[in-house]
C-alpha cells in the first residue's frame, strides 16, 4: 500500500515486482518512471549552449528522467538518482529547448539541462581520433597515414619506418615493424577495446566482420549523419573494408583515412562509397 508524498515539487513513483526467470509465466505489471518533475525547474540556473563531445555531467535533481527526445512530452527511458554522471552524445553536444543528448548506464537519451552541472569538459574525442590516423599533436601516438598495409596487423611510430607490402592480401608480403590493414588501422584510431592505446603496440582485435555489426563498442549511424571520426564499413561472405570518416557528404565524395590495401598503404584521400557500405559511431 503506497503512502501520499509530502513534497509538491517531486513525484516518487515505486514498484516492486516479483522477477520470475526466463520463460515464466507469470505476468509483470508495468507503470510510467517517474523522476523530476522538468516543467517545475527554474530557468537561472539552466545549463545551455555548445558543450564538447564526451563531457562529462553530472544529475543535481534528487531524481532527473532520461527521455527518448527533448521534452517532457517524449516517454521516459530510465530514472537517474541524483550525483549521477552522464556524458554528452553529440560533437558539439549543444541544447535543444534548454535538453541535452546524453550517454548513460548504456542508453543514449535526453535530460533536462536546468538538472545537469558541468564535471569536466574533454578535448574533442572526434579531433584526437583523427588526428591518430592522420599525424599530428598527438606525440608518440602520431598518425597512420603514410604507413604501410600490413595484412592483420595494426601498429605505427612517428620514429619508425613505415614498412612495405608487396603482392595481393591476404596472400601478401611484408617487410618493417609498422604498419595496419583497415581494421586494425580503425581499432587504434578509436582506440578499442580500451586497451588498445599504444598505438606503437601491434595489435589487431577486431576485423570487417566484427565491425559490420552493432556491439558495446560501436553502432549503425546513417551515412547523411556522419560526423568526423565516424567510419563506414562492409563485410560480405567474410570479404570487407573500413575506412575513418573526416567530412564530406557520406553519400557522395568524402575525405577519408583508410588503410587501403597493399599497393597504397594508409593513405588520406577522397573517395566515394558503394551503397554496400553503411556507418559506424564509436560510442
Amino acid at each position: 500500500m503506497s503512502t501520499p508524498l509530502r513534497s509538491s515539487s517531486l513525484k516518487w513513483l515505486f514498484l516492486v515486482t516479483l522477477a520470475v526467470g526466463c520463460g515464466g509465466s507469470e505476468s509483470v505489471e508495468s507503470v510510467e518512471l517517474q523522476g523530476v518533475d522538468e516543467q517545475l525547474a527554474s530557468s537561472s540556473s539552466a545549463l545551455t549552449g555548445c558543450l564538447t563531445y564526451k563531457s562529462t555531467l553530472s544529475t543535481t535533481a534528487s531524481s532527473l528522467n532520461l527521455r527518448t527526445g527533448p521534452s517532457t512530452s517524449y516517454s521516459i527511458i530510465a530514472v537517474m538518482p541524483q550525483g549521477s554522471t552522464v556524458t554528452t552524445w553529440d560533437n558539439p553536444s549543444c541544447d535543444s529547448g534548454g535538453w541535452y543528448k546524453v550517454y548513460w548506464g548504456g542508453v543514449v537519451g535526453w535530460a533536462s539541462g536546468t538538472y545537469l552541472s558541468v564535471v569536466t569538459q574533454t578535448a574533442s574525442v572526434r579531433n584526437e581520433a583523427i588526428t591518430r590516423a592522420e599525424g599530428g599533436t598527438l606525440g608518440a601516438s602520431g598518425g597512420g597515414v603514410g604507413f604501410s598495409y600490413w595484412w592483420g596487423h595494426g601498429a605505427w611510430n612517428p620514429n619508425g619506418a613505415p614498412g612495405s607490402c608487396s603482392g595481393n592480401c591476404g596472400d601478401c608480403t611484408h617487410s618493417g615493424s609498422y604498419g595496419a590493414d583497415c581494421s586494425g588501422f580503425l581499432a587504434k584510431v578509436w582506440q578499442v577495446p580500451s586497451s588498445n592505446t599504444n598505438v606503437a603496440s601491434d595489435s589487431h582485435p577486431y576485423g570487417t566482420i566484427h565491425f559490420n555489426v552493432d556491439s558495446s563498442q560501436w553502432h549503425t549511424v546513417d551515412r547523411g549523419t556522419l560526423l568526423k571520426g565516424d567510419a563506414l564499413v562492409y563485410n560480405i561472405d567474410g570479404a570487407g573494408h573500413t575506412f575513418v570518416y573526416e567530412s564530406g557528404d557520406g553519400w557522395g565524395n568524402m575525405v577519408a583515412h583508410e588503410c587501403k590495401g597493399c599497393a597504397y598503404g594508409c593513405v588520406k584521400n577522397s573517395r566515394t562509397a558503394t551503397t554496400s557500405f553503411h556507418g559506424i559511431r564509436h560510442y
